[in-house]
């Protein structure tokens, strides 16, 4: 061991840099094979006890995604009536609807009855707070809590969509004003018109004949019928733009006269409602103007009874038209399916730098072992054993390679706990870096293998030189 050692010390420059090049290989491993656990994990844990999810029609991934996952867009809404068609069949243990679309600083803002919590979380406790029980009232998650900085009793307004709420202000004053601009410079034209017309009639009355005062007449009649006409159809297209101003100042005004505030904060439940701000299921009917019949909402995720009533609920409600009915698990493992796609692409360059890294090391080695010629001659002209010549040559691989794979998995674990909470933020995948990943151990001995075998050729080719040969080089 203290040959391996001395060996080490002397290469110093040549060891740091074959030492650095498996810990990196290793520590990106690392954080692909938790990255890889994370999005599993989340798969899994994504959709709990619903089995079932109804919603507008379109593609099946962004439906379940959207509803469970927060990413995207909704595919549409359904009617309200729908919900309580499903809830009438029988054939499910527990039914939520849910209404989306509105969000705070980025973070979704969900609809959806409190007792969702229960059903699928069980005897979780709140970290603060309570839940949500009134229109107005939400229960943040975990993450958005952390990220805003929110508090129990403070308030905020919502923005239409996945904005921030100021761009939405700003760009609908932007509007006002050009409409109002536009608006200003149509008057202005009009009376100019107007009054041009009344210069020329006036100016015509002065210089006709008497001969052709009734013709005048009807040509100034006919001309002020038409002006006539033209202010009506201006006035008109005028009081129709601002008709369509005015509604959509009064839905932005709904926005921002509508405060929310925090009653409570979710504890922290590794799923995709830490990413999301939940409240009553009648916000957005509230927030939109809605009324009584014109009430929809964005899905129905079902937890069902049994297998046959899951079957029997997708079979009944994806034959409605503009309604589509799936199975999340199977949604879900086509999503899982695309991602392992992008996985194996991710896989093929990491096994590009890890080859990258035993050619390091292999160059490390064969010239240690070139500059250790003269040393293995004379070990071999002393008597050592075959043997404890080559785990001396071999252990000085193994050992700048054990060294790379400790640091490399400390190293990976540790990114994962300071960049933890900012990935999931961005992304939703949850890093656990107080466990190793599945195959995590095996990347660890396999990493090992390469560095054994990286180390065994070089250490062959010089043992089976001649001694004095060796010794005289």
């Amino acid at each position: 061991m203290n040959y391996i050692w001395s060996n080490l010390k002397h290469r110093a420059f040549l060891t740091v840099l074959t030492v650095i090049a498996v810990t990196v290989t290793v520590a990106l491993f690392s954080l692909l094979l938790m990255s890889k656990d994370g999005v599993e994990q989340g798969a899994r844990q994504g959709y709990g006890p619903f089995e079932v999810v109804i919603g507008a029609d379109g593609s099946e991934s962004q439906l379940v995604l959207n509803t469970f996952y927060r990413v995207g867009a909704p595919t549409g809404n359904i009617p309200y009536e729908t919900l309580e068609q499903v809830r009438e069949t029988g054939q499910a243990e527990a039914v939520y609807g849910m209404t989306t679309g509105d969000s705070h600083e980025g973070y979704p803002i969900v609809g959806i009855d409190p007792t969702y919590f229960q059903t699928r979380y069980e005897d979780r406790s709140l970290a603060e707070g309570k839940l949500y029980g009134q229109q107005g009232e939400v229960t943040v998650g975990y993450t958005v809590a952390k990220a805003l900085g929110l508090q129990i009793g403070d308030t905020f307004s919502g923005a239409h969509g996945l904005v921030e709420h100021a761009d939405i202000s700003e760009d609908h004053h932007e509007e006002e004003a050009a409409h109002s601009e536009e608006a200003e410079h149509a008057d202005e034209a009009m009376h100019a018109d107007e009054a041009e017309h009344a210069d020329e009639a006036a100016h015509a009355d002065e210089t006709v004949h008497a001969d052709e005062e009734s013709h005048a007449d009807e040509a100034a009649h006919a001309d002020e019928a038409a002006h006539v006409d033209e202010a009506a159809h201006a006035d008109e297209t005028a009081l129709a733009d601002e008709e369509s101003h005015a509604d959509e100042a009064a839905h932005a005004d709904l926005h921002d006269s509508f405060a929310y505030t925090v009653t409570g904060i979710l504890p922290k439940l590794g799923t995709a409602d830490d990413r999301a701000i939940f409240t009553t299921m009648d916000y957005a009917w509230a927030v939109h103007a809605l009324s009584e019949e014109d009430r929809e909402i964005t899905a129905i995720i079902v937890k069902p009874a049994t297998l046959l009533g899951a079957q029997t609920v997708k079979t009944q409600f994806e034959e409605l038209d503009n309604v589509q009915a799936v199975y999340s698990s199977k949604a879900v493992a086509d999503v899982l399916n695309m991602v392992d796609s992008g996985s194996q692409l991710l896989m093929i360059v990491m096994f590009i730098c890890a080859l990258l890294a035993a050619a390091t090391l292999l160059l490390a080695l064969m010239s240690s072992v070139q500059e250790r010629k003269r040393d293995v001659g004379l070990l071999r002209l002393i008597g050592k054993s075959r043997a404890y010549i080559l785990s001396c040559l071999i252990g000085e691989g193994a050992a700048l390679t054990a060294a790379g794979v400790v640091l490399g998995i400390a190293a990976g674990h540790t990114a994962a706990a300071l960049l933890g909470d900012l990935v999931f933020t961005e992304t939703g995948i949850q890093l656990d870096a107080l466990r190793f990943a599945t195959n995590e151990w095996l990347l660890m001995a396999a990493a090992l293998g390469i560095g054994i075998l990286a180390s065994a050729g070089p250490a062959a080719r010089v043992y089976r030189t001649d001694a004095l040969t060796l010794f005289r080089n």
